[in-house]
């Protein structure tokens, strides 16, 4: 769009043939003369008229179209057009990635054809012969992936445009007078499409929300959420829904369930947690064994199919963890009270009850539906403690009250107990094929106005993996107690790794000198394992454990079990958050329609709930890097005149990627500014080399940089290059 104006300007057209195929293709079943062809085109000149004709007769002749009667045409069925989603670059081109097609086709910026990232398309596709790689042409949008979008308007006199910070998003967003809301020149809006007329460069918008000013925390949070069409607050009458349920505990509801009410309980979660929905138990047993009750939050209790409040929560179908706050998934009077686990308050659950033997044996199994009084919360830190010193003294600096204080005897053993049941189950896993991925989590410590103070690392701990491994437990007995008898259920799947992303860490890795081996499904567990203990607590540890994660399948949800690569479990569901996750809802829901004698349920309706959970959730996941991303640039603000010891973690034609050893914030050192040499970029290396030098910058050498510019707006780190560290 030109920016002068405002005025959508027509492209000159100069290949007609490509034009007559798109209108064509576009209605398949319908024919097309000259004439039609040319009114389409907005054509009145003889000397065009007469190229239609004789473009018309050459795509006969390569049976592109064909003739159906004279001077009538229509697109043959076969012809090279098919359907799939573009995936744009930052450079204004975009990749079709169809699973009809062996490999993705390239589209060139003047073929998207006002595509835009992640549209489903249908495509026409050249260049398919030998040698030649493919591209094609959009000739119809099906779907848009999303029509509302997020950026800082330039309100003109006349009209208005919105720029967003979307490197793959390449227009801007026309705005007509009128249509601009109360937005103020230089504000964050979101922007809902309304049209994108034949003739315009750009799709026209209207503002829908003033989300604020750029760089102000609340904006650029509120920006985050709305990219990705994430809300931030529940609508009055979901609200209003919610407070009036009843969330009494009742004698007659006791009455049809199990009363565990009894049995020693606790809670074990993060310091800061507010919905604790799961619990354990611990019983001795006479015959030696061990009873372990897995204990989940009774959501679907208060949560009913077909209410207002189960439609919200299934379009949400997750909490989202933000930096600075949760956008939960349900109404807090049921996410933190109702439903929160809390001790010395009886709950509704749903429970998944184990005997287990010394050897973590299971021998006995029980699920349904109980009530619980947990006798005390522990935060990880405690448990800990507990762990690595047998005693049951829980010292004041890490105590949740801030204050010394003793434990009981009974829960003292009941901890020591199931962590040592925990290892055993931890370890027949990773015997079994399991790959453990403890990537370090990156953590902020946040003043009273959300603002980062510190950076900190979250490493799991024996207490993480205690919870870990039970909750893991009642995931896959439950998928399997279902899976069994062959009846429809949600499960967790995740298929075994690409070999091409393989091969790819394998040519990363090795240059740190490390391996894997491709012999068996087996070795390349094994071999996935020992690597991420290798590098454990080394320079390239985060780089190898990111690049090892992203080499693996994702994991979603589905009614069809293919089981579990990451876990080595033949069926795997989730059971054990009900809270902040829909499908756990859903798995509740299915267990006691089951355990109530019902038939096998209907696939296709519970199968588009999967797709549209694991869809969420790859949006949250998104969200949740993207506030993370933001509070590393906002960090860093406060850090510009500091030299700081980073690795490189990405090597491009354009530059290098550095992560900071120290915070693991990541910016990039532009090549030509890089001032010791005149560097290019050797593909073969995957490094940077120095004309006159020699010298080499390759992934996971550590360099020293500084802050040259963080741009809050798009979440993005500018560094200085200031030298290699010597080597030693």
């Amino acid at each position: 769009m030109s920016k002068k104006n405002g005025r959508p300007s027509p492209k000159k057209e100069k290949d007609f043939s490509r034009k007559i195929y798109k209108i064509l293709a576009k209605d398949p079943n319908k024919s097309f003369n000259y004439k039609q062809i040319s009114a389409v085109l907005e054509l009145n000149d003889t000397k065009s008229r007469n190229e239609i004709i004789k473009e018309l007769k050459i795509l006969a002749s390569q049976e592109k179209i064909e003739e159906i009667e004279r001077g009538k045409y229509r697109v043959i069925s076969k012809a090279d057009y098919i359907e799939g989603t573009i995936d744009m670059t930052s450079r204004k081109t975009a990749y079709f990635i169809s699973p009809e097609l062996e490999e993705d086709v390239f589209i060139p910026t003047n073929n998207l054809n006002k595509a835009l990232d992640k549209d489903k398309v249908k495509v026409y596709i050249y260049n398919r012969r030998r040698g030649r790689k493919p591209e094609g042409e959009v000739v119809e949008i099906l779907e848009r992936a999303k029509t509302e979008f997020v950026g800082v308007i330039d309100i003109q006199k006349n009209f208005s445009f919105v720029s967003t910070a979307n490197p793959k998003m390449y227009t801007d967003i026309f705005i007509p007078k009128g249509k601009e809301g109360n937005a103020q020149n230089g504000d964050v809006v979101l922007v809902k499409l309304d049209d994108w007329p034949a003739k315009a460069d750009s799709p026209f918008g209207e503002v829908t929300r003033v989300l604020g000013r750029p760089g102000e925390h609340n904006t650029e949070i509120h920006a985050i959420l709305a990219e990705y069409g994430l809300p931030y607050d529940f609508p009055i009458d979901v609200e209003a829904y919610a407070q009036k349920i009843d969330t009494e505990i009742h004698p007659e509801e006791i009455a049809k369930r199990r009363d565990m009410r009894n049995i020693l309980t606790f809670t074990i979660d993060p310091r800061d947690a507010k919905d604790f929905d799961d619990a354990l138990s611990f019983e001795k047993l006479d015959n030696g064994n061990y009873e372990i009750g897995i204990h989940i939050a009774d959501v679907s209790h208060y949560l009913q199919p077909g209410t207002i409040l189960d439609d919200e929560a299934y379009q949400r179908a997750t909490s989202v963890y933000l930096v600075d706050r949760v956008v939960p998934m349900l109404p807090e009077v049921l996410s933190n009270f109702a439903c929160s686990l809390r001790p010395h308050e009886e709950k509704y659950t749903f429970s998944a009850i184990f005997e287990l033997t010394d050897k973590g044996d299971v021998v006995n199994q029980w699920f349904g539906r109980t009530v619980i009084y947990s006798d005390q919360r522990f935060a990880y830190e405690e448990a800990q403690h507990i762990i690595e010193t047998k005693g049951n003294t829980i010292p004041a600096e890490i105590s949740l009250t801030g204050e010394e204080y003793t434990i009981s005897p009974e829960i003292q053993q009941a901890t020591l107990k199931m962590d040592e049941l925990a290892k055993i189950l931890r370890r027949k896993r990773m015997a079994n094929g399991a790959i453990s991925f403890d990537k370090v989590e990156v953590k902020f410590h946040l003043n009273e106005n959300a603002e980062p103070t510190g950076v900190y690392f979250k490493v799991a701990k024996d207490a993480n993996h205690l919870i870990e491994e039970f909750m893991l437990l009642a995931n896959r007995k439950v998928a399997e107690f279902i899976g069994k008898q062959n009846k429809t259920f949600v499960y967790r799947i995740h298929d075994e790794p690409d070999e091409d992303k393989l091969i790819n860490l394998q040519t990363v890795i090795a240059k740190f000198g490390y391996s894997i081996n491709f012999k068996s499904k087996a070795s390349v567990s094994k071999s996935l394992n020992n690597l991420l203990e290798e590098v454990q607590g080394k320079k390239e540890q985060n780089l190898v454990d990111t690049l090892a994660i992203r080499s693996m399948s994702k994991a979603k949800y589905s009614t069809h079990n293919i089981g579990h690569y990451g876990l080595a479990f033949d069926y795997y569901s989730h059971f054990t958050s009900p809270i902040r996750r829909y499908p756990d809802v859903m798995a509740h829901r299915l267990l006691q329609y089951y355990l109530d004698g019902g038939k096998s349920a209907e696939e296709d309706p519970l199968e588009e709930q999967c797709v549209h959970s694991s869809n969420m959730e790859n949006l949250a996941a998104n969200a949740e890097r993207d506030s993370i991303k933001y509070m590393q640039v906002k960090y860093m603000l406060d850090h510009k005149d500091e030299e700081f010891l980073g690795v490189i973690s990405g090597v491009t034609e354009w530059g290098i990627y550095v992560e900071i050893v120290s915070n693991k914030c990541e910016g990039m050192c532009r090549i030509r500014e890089i001032k010791d040499d005149y560097y290019t970029f050797d593909e073969k290396q995957y490094a940077l080399v120095g004309e006159v030098s020699h010298n080499i910058l390759q992934l996971g050498d550590e360099v020293y940089v500084k802050v040259k510019n963080a741009d809050l707006v798009k979440k993005q780190l500018d560094f200085q290059f200031l030298g290699k560290k010597a080597q030693v």
